[in-house]
């Protein structure tokens, strides 16, 4: 039972890892500036998820987040010469190179991960009620 209870559990982990880099994509959708302040576009997040459950152990069941990386894809090219974070010279002049973020994408990737978070509370509710019937045919 606790071996199911587990396996859940990091599943959980998992997913609220997955909705708090998808909200961090959202919130950053429009950043064309890096933290210490240089013009350089956000750079999109992705979870990559492994099988296996550090914290219980090398072999345990479940699932862990195994990295969070960048995404390669390329910026979305907009034309702004009035942005301050235009491009000054070259055949890009003029456009501003904005995140490659789609924001059907992230909701999409949103609900995946929510509906995953809800299955998961399911199945521990599911698991539950399995223990409680069994003490009850014990007692």
């Amino acid at each position: 039972m606790y071996g199911a209870l587990d396996v859940s559990t990091s599943a959980l982990v998992a997913q609220r890892t997955r909705l708090n880099v998808i909200s961090g994509n959202i919130a950053n959708m429009f950043a064309t500036r890096s933290p210490s302040g240089e013009s350089a576009p956000y750079q999109r997040r992705v979870p990559l998820l492994a099988s296996g459950n550090p914290a219980a152990g090398r072999d345990a069941p479940g699932v862990h987040v195994h990295s969070i990386v960048k995404d390669s894809a390329p910026f979305r090219k907009v034309l702004e010469p009035s942005h301050p974070d235009a491009i000054q010279s070259g055949p890009d002049q003029g456009y501003v190179l904005y995140p490659n973020v789609d924001y059907s994408t992230e909701m999409v990737n949103a609900l995946t991960a929510a509906r995953a978070y809800e299955a998961n509370i399911a199945v521990m509710d599911v698991t539950k009620n399995m223990a409680a019937a069994s003490l009850r045919l014990l007692a």
